[in-house]
């Protein structure tokens, strides 16, 4: 468990080895297509350049080094877009060069849906191409005015042709779908979303005004429990409460109001 945080936390990041010998800067990710470029500053006594060799993957790279700034062509080692690469920069110990742009190896979102359809049940099903590194697809439904984060899965990352799937727990009528991927620019990269209708009967909720649990049921049928997602949000519009269930438990709630997001519906309740 140690070494995984480890690797995750040194992941996409420049580790500096340093020895009386000499350092190694070590960057791991995912080809891009785009070169890295260094600043290579002088050894402290201003004789010769700090970078001494350069290694792709293990292999030593034929790019010139002895220059104040160069470049490292990883396209020479004629990587696959998406496939994983190591990059070793060996340097003296009493200096240090810098990576300008170590983000081209961080995996980016880059995918095109090629289809993409939802059943009644709730099971959405995708096929992507184009992928260039192993990011995480967020699937959303629009419900109570807004996307709501439903599940997760991870992706393959290669550019042949990618199928997912996904079972969402529809709610009554109208459903909507779609994916989104967020990539280190934080920018999220979103699906057209898909429609589809359900099967799920309308939902309530009551009572109203409760002490301990509110129950959701099939609307005009109270002796008919049914299940939901829900969301409970104070005055203040904090969120306290959110799960799936036919029962909410609110008897630790503070006394007072709060309002209640269900089915695909809000509403309101009074803790006693």
């Amino acid at each position: 468990m140690k070494k995984s945080i480890l690797y995750l936390f040194f992941l996409f990041v420049g580790i500096d080895f340093v020895n009386a010998q000499g350092g190694v800067i070590i960057l791991e990710g995912n080809y891009q297509g785009k070169p890295l470029y260094v600043q290579n500053p002088f050894v402290t006594s201003g004789v010769g350049f700090c970078v001494t060799e350069v290694k792709i993957n293990g292999n030593i790279s034929t790019d010139e080094t002895n220059s104040s700034a160069f470049e490292i062509d990883l396209k020479a080692q004629k990587l696959n877009i998406g496939e994983k690469v190591e990059v070793k920069i060996f340097h003296k110990a009493d200096c240090k060069p810098k990576v300008l742009n170590p983000e081209v190896l961080k995996p980016k979102s880059t995918y095109e849906i090629i289809s993409m359809s939802a059943d009644k049940d709730g099971t959405l099903k995708w096929s992507t191409k184009s992928e260039t590194g192993k990011l995480a697809f967020v699937i959303e439904q629009y419900r109570w005015n807004k996307w709501v984060k439903v599940g997760e899965v991870e992706g393959m990352g290669t550019p042949t042709s990618n199928e997912y799937s996904f079972k969402v727990p529809p709610h009554s009528g109208k459903n909507q779908l779609r994916v989104r991927q967020t990539d280190y620019s934080s920018q999220p990269r979103l699906s057209k979303p898909v429609d589809f209708m359900s099967d799920v009967p309308e939902i309530d909720y009551g009572p109203q005004k409760a002490s301990k649990d509110i129950n959701f049921f099939v609307k005009g049928k109270s002796d008919k429990p049914s299940e939901t997602m829900y969301e409970v949000y104070d005055q203040y519009g904090n969120i306290v409460k959110k799960g799936f269930g036919s029962k909410l438990d609110v008897s630790n709630l503070p006394k007072g109001g709060y309002f209640i997001n269900f089915d695909n519906k809000m509403g309101e309740f009074v803790k006693k």
